[in-house]
């Protein structure tokens, strides 16, 4: 009781602020934990990964560039002379198998800093921004035959915005293609959730005259990734 004899509110109280506050402090320690366990998995899963030590026995700059060998072993995307397009080319992997297979010219685009490498041409910006993607075909001395994405959304844990996210890139890989691609050029993504969308798929078949899905044996059993082959391009 207070002087007056009658007994004030004094609102939440101490207790309850600090209540509140060691349920947000138990909140950041097991966020905190659980992101720790995640990166010790992902360290135990590259180190026991033959791909990951073949890449760097090879000279590979990602285990990625097994897959793009893989995907060309079966769909024989990569000739001599090609002028390649990688879209999200960090950190390079597949830019060196292009390279590696004799194309004439090999251009990439990433958000992300590349290291330079011989032979290609890198530029650090948007494929949405039209002049980042100028700058990028300023390195090709015509139209390309070869449009590849390797493009992956961030995670963000909730498996229908994933979804939609990633949907967003592939279709704007697509797109890419179909308004840059040569007559008869061929066109590689990656794409989830079991292949490409019913409206990526009726794209690719009005403009290509064969797609195909494949699963390389270098990506992971337990990776929803799968992708999407598309060649033929029939033209504008």
């Amino acid at each position: 009781m207070s002087d007056d004899g009658k007994r004030r509110w004094k609102g939440p109280g101490k207790e309850s602020k600090n209540t509140s506050g060691r349920q947000m402090s138990e909140r950041k320690v097991i966020a905190h934990r659980a992101k720790n366990e995640s990166s010790k998995r992902w360290i135990e899963r590259q180190l026991q990964d033959p791909y990951v030590r073949k890449a760097k026995d090879e000279g590979y700059r990602a285990r990625a560039a097994y897959k793009l060998l893989e995907i060309d072993e079966k769909m024989d995307l990569l000739r001599k002379g090609q002028r390649v397009v990688d879209l999200g080319c960090a950190p390079g992997g597949w830019m060196q198998v292009a390279v590696k297979k004799g194309a004439l010219e090999v251009v990439g685009i990433d958000l992300l800093p590349v290291e330079p490498m011989e032979g290609a041409h890198i530029i650090e910006g948007d494929v949405t921004n039209p002049e980042d993607v100028e700058a990028m075909l300023e390195g090709l001395s015509g139209a390309p035959d070869l449009v590849l994405s390797d493009m992956a959304a961030n995670t963000t844990g909730h498996k229908q915005t994933d979804h939609l996210r990633t949907v967003a890139l592939v279709e704007m890989a697509v797109a890419f293609a179909v308004e840059h691609l040569a007559p008869g050029g061929s066109f590689c993504s990656k794409v989830f959730q079991g292949g490409a969308t019913k409206e990526v798929l009726e794209t690719l078949k009005a403009h290509f005259k064969t797609v195909k899905h494949i699963k390389p044996p270098s990506s992971r059993a337990g990776s929803p990734e799968i992708f999407v082959v598309a060649k033929g391009f029939k033209g504008r």
